[in-house]
């Protein structure tokens, strides 16, 4: 049956602004406190205030104390395991790519890793080495430190290097370089500079990361083939590295080759296994870390070195290192490359927290992100650490394998520290190659998300203009159709249970986080804190759907003569007979009624007005179906209004509207949009006056 269109009049007088403003009664915007109040109010010292700021800015005293070690003690401890197997072969063959030993690998795992324990928002994120942060210090290294200017014995144009005292002042530079990126980080972070994350758009991070791992590649060629080949610098360096590598072929090390091949092998084949069996295996098998145990014992018992010539690792000290304080005179050489890797460490660390935030229901402080980030980079240069950020595999095995606080990461720390006091040394005959091979088979079978490139300081007035749009609720002038912000209009009201929100700027991948923030906040939605309580009821109710199916059959186990006494009492009674499985849907469905979902103001309906958004990208197109799926959950219908034409093109060529998401989902006014909600909620208790201007 065709439903039939509503339909409404409006007889008013053709408002200009003047007339608008008498009407609605437009009254001065608050301006709010001025600098001087804030400023005295930020100073302000009181026992709440005191543990509040402390609780800010260490976080881990917020959530340790309410520790529930029957909920998250076994998932914890099984993902810390799994993502400290996995720091092992990761730290050593990302710090080869940083131009440094693998044992500073091992400590790029453990300090780190500590420091983010206790300043760190995110739950899952898995900090420590990176493959293109890693690059990018060993760009500094060679650059600031190369063979040239170590010759050995103080001879020349002999090609022997000094490797001991190049290694060293490379750990300088390296420490230097990392301490000056955790100090720009924190200081981004105490002036609140997080939102610059939300100028690297998806399509951005992707491409930059494909182009990162092509480099990580080329890079590793070398060591896979064993040749030599010229160190190039500059555009096209990638290309030259590339050529030069094909011409030096005819001088392939056969047995590295063949080490190489076979290692690839192993590696692609069980990471194939893992991902085709992944929901099947508790955990995914380490095969980092047997192929490198299998390639060192083979390579000690096998003499390798000694009779085919195979490059090893060489010696990995056991125990740490006293701490150092990093070379502040390399601070001017390496400033520009210490920004660049202080805001691309932040952008993959903060893109991947939010990630397994929205999934998990929580929220990550983009500045305090930025804090705890180069708190972990600041003070594990003085251990002899590199640059860190967070790893898209580890996370995923932290999260995949039942991590649920970075108590994971803790454990993950101690498997590490033990690896460096008393197993690292057997690592020692180990081949490079199998590192290498090992690592860019992750890069390649495990990459997803990647860093964006580095934002100009010349367009940042440019991001500060456009960074704060204004949103606004709506309400409805008595006796018009118009809507109007209930901030600025004292005639505005809002209409009980429908939420009609606004932002000032176009939807794009630049504010579409932004976006949804505001649209849970100005409509008092809290829509983590929902959707976990939604899940625990769902997680209740089945438990109680177990425990009444238990009790049935254990009525059905009951003697033939019990039951023949249930069945004639039951007949005397007039021959009905009781059914159970009903019993439990009706109460079930009253525990559902009873139990409904929590609103934060019974609001039943939003209205998104969207008249200002002239274009859609493919991040808005995602976010607003996040948004109807995620209030859907909740019992919240959506609706959008004052959508422009080309807009409403650019939906549809993004496989916008479906089956569940129809066009008649989206109305030509807002005013439109609130009569078809009021027309099908019953009983209507409302009614909208749209008949007599107050003038």
């Amino acid at each position: 049956m065709e439903e039939k269109a509503a339909e409404f009049l409006v007889h008013r007088r053709v408002l200009d602004e003047v007339r608008l403003e008498k009407v609605a009664q437009k009254g001065t915007r608050s301006t709010g406190p001025t600098a001087g109040e804030r400023m005295k109010e930020s100073l302000r010292c009181s026992g709440p205030r005191l543990k509040q700021t402390v609780l800010r800015w260490i976080p881990v005293l917020s959530w340790l104390p309410h520790y529930s070690f029957r909920e998250n003690a076994i998932g914890d401890l099984i993902s810390g395991c799994s993502v400290g197997l996995m720091h092992l072969p990761q730290g050593m063959a990302y710090a080869l790519l940083a131009s440094l030993r693998p044992v500073y690998g091992l400590y790029t795992s453990l300090y780190p890793v500590l420091v983010y324990f206790i300043f760190g928002t995110s739950r899952h994120i898995s900090i420590g080495t990176f493959a293109v942060i890693s690059i990018m210090v060993g760009s500094v290294t060679e650059r600031l430190a190369p063979d040239s200017n170590f010759p050995l014995n103080g001879t020349n144009g002999t090609g022997a290097v000094d490797l001991d005292a190049r290694d060293r002042f490379r750990v300088q530079v390296a420490c230097s370089l990392t301490v000056l990126a955790g100090i720009f980080q924190i200081l981004l972070g105490v002036v609140r500079f997080g939102f610059v994350v939300t100028y690297l758009s998806e399509p951005l991070v992707r491409g930059y990361t494909t182009g990162s791992a092509c480099h990580v590649c080329v890079s590793q060629l070398k060591y896979l083939f064993g040749v030599t080949p010229g160190r190039f610098t500059g555009p096209l360096s990638l290309i030259y590295t590339l050529v030069d590598i094909c011409r030096l072929l005819p001088q392939t090390k056969v047995p590295e080759l063949v080490v190489s091949l076979v290692a690839l092998s192993v590696l692609i084949v069980v990471k194939e296994i893992n991902a085709c069996y992944r929901r099947k295996l508790p955990l995914p098998l380490p095969i980092e870390i047997i192929v490198i145990a299998a390639a060192t014992v083979i390579t000690h018992f096998g003499g390798l070195t000694s009779k085919y010539n195979v490059d090893v690792v060489g010696e990995i000290p056991s125990g740490l290192k006293a701490p150092r304080a990093p070379d502040t005179t390399l601070f001017l050489q390496v400033i520009g490359d210490a920004f660049a890797v202080a805001i691309v460490g932040y952008a993959i660390n903060i893109s991947l927290g939010k990630t397994f935030a929205l999934k998990h229901g929580y929220k990550v402080d983009s500045n305090q992100e930025l804090v705890a980030l180069g708190l972990s980079n600041a003070v594990g240069g003085f251990f002899h650490c590199y640059s860190v950020t967070s790893s898209l595999s580890r996370s995923l095995v932290q999260e995949s394998t039942g991590g649920k606080t970075q108590v994971a990461g803790l454990i993950s720390s101690v498997i590490v520290l033990v690896t460096i006091l008393k197993i690292g040394s057997l690592f020692s005959d180990l081949p490079k190659l199998v590192w290498l091979v090992t690592f860019t088979s992750t890069i390649l079978l495990n990459l997803d998300l990647g860093l964006a490139v580095s934002i100009a300081f010349s367009v940042l007035t440019l991001i500060f203009r456009t960074q704060l749009p204004r949103y606004s609720i709506l309400g409805h002038v008595r006796g018009t159709d118009l809507y109007l912000d209930t901030d600025t209009y004292r005639e505005a009201k809002e209409i009980p249970g429908i939420k009609i929100f606004r932002s000032s700027a176009t939807i794009n991948y630049t504010n579409a986080e932004m976006y949804l923030e505001a649209l849970q906040e100005k409509s008092e939605i809290e829509m983590g804190k929902l959707l976990t309580a939604k899940k625990k009821r769902d997680a209740k109710l089945k438990r109680e759907q177990k425990k009444e199916k238990a009790k049935s059959k254990a009525k059905k186990r009951r003697k033939p003569s019990q039951m023949a006494d249930r069945k004639s009492s039951l007949d005397d009674l007039g021959g009905g007979r009781v059914n159970e499985a009903f019993q439990h849907c009706a109460a079930t469905s009253n525990s559902d009624s009873e139990k409904g979902i929590p609103r934060a103001s019974a609001t039943h309906s939003v209205v998104l007005d969207v008249a200002t958004t002239s274009f859609v990208d493919t991040v808005a197109v995602t976010t607003l179906k996040n948004i109807f799926r995620d209030f859907g959950e909740i019992d919240v219908e959506v609706y959008l209004a004052g959508c422009q034409g080309c807009v409403v093109e650019q939906l549809e060529a993004a496989g916008f509207f479906t089956e569940s998401l129809p066009k008649s989902r989206l109305f030509v006014s807002v005013h439109d949009a609130v009569l078809h909600v009021l027309g099908t909620r019953e009983p209507k208790d409302f009614v909208l006056d749209v008949c007599s201007t107050p003038m």
